[in-house]
């Protein structure tokens, strides 16, 4: 181990964390902060293995339904319409939310 290197049973022993998942937790979410472009990485991703809605890709990726649409187009992924009655409530109050959002 070098100087440099501080591992997360470190901060759970100073009692800074109350164990190693949270501290890996912040780490990550640093990181999303810090480079944004990797929500985006991983809103594709799950997107492609149909492990989340357009709408809920969109969300993890913290951009608009339009933009997700461009994203996933601009990369060669088919599009998939929603799978059930509840996926179109959401995706819609989703859509709704966002309209009125960019109004205020």
């Amino acid at each position: 181990m070098t100087v440099r290197e501080i591992k997360p049973k470190e901060l759970v022993d100073l009692a800074l964390y109350k164990d190693e998942q949270e501290v890996i937790n912040e780490g990550i979410r640093y990181i999303l902060r810090s480079r944004p472009e990797y929500r985006i990485e991983v809103a594709v991703k799950r997107y492609k293995e149909e492990s989340v809605s357009l709408g809920k890709a969109a969300d993890l990726a913290g951009i608009s339904l339009e933009e997700m649409k461009e994203v996933l187009r601009s990369r060669g992924v088919a599009l998939k319409g929603p799978e059930s009655k509840e996926e179109i409530r959401e995706d819609a109050k989703r859509a709704r939310d966002q309209t009125l959002g960019t109004r205020n």
